[in-house]
């Protein structure tokens, strides 16, 4: 049996290896509470608002920097993720640090919190979950809050 694999990189060089080890067990908390199995993949990649910028223009059209953007490898009009065993290689998520710093400030939590917010938001967009609807919103964002109790990070 595999242990989930989560790929990190720093591409800004700002953060801690303790701060990305946290993103790390908290995709781990998330996996373990969508019931993912134990052989499921993510990479995670920390970067500037010029690069994300860039890939919010180059696959979603819109010119300008974005807290985080998910990229599934299954996309289609549902995310299937099979549970169990098999390799479920469900994508990338790409983590604006200059948008979660900010963001940290205006919402009045700390970094740690911020950056696994929207590490935990982005998992559950590879997962297939999104916020169209206000329903759907509302599901998600109380998922999200889920996972993130569960690993024992407060608001």
């Amino acid at each position: 049996m595999e242990d989930n694999q989560i790929g990190l990189m720093d591409e800004t060089a700002e953060l801690s290896e303790d701060l990305m080890e946290l993103v790390g067990a908290v995709i781990r908390t998330a996996m373990v509470h969508e019931e993912l199995g134990t052989n499921a993949e993510v990479s995670i990649t920390f970067v500037g608002d010029e690069h994300i910028q860039q890939l919010n223009r180059d696959y979603r059209g819109k010119d300008q920097p974005t807290d985080v953007l998910s990229f599934a490898l299954d996309e289609g009009d549902e995310a299937t993720v099979i549970k169990g065993d098999f390799p479920q290689l469900l994508g990338d998520i790409i983590i604006s640090v200059p948008r979660a710093v900010e963001q940290a400030k205006e919402y009045g939590h700390d970094i740690n919190r911020e950056l696994c917010f929207l590490a935990v938001h982005g998992f559950l967009h590879l997962i297939g979950y999104d916020h169209n609807t206000e329903e759907e919103e509302k599901a998600m964002f109380s998922k999200q809050e889920e996972i993130l109790q569960a690993h024992g990070i407060k608001k």
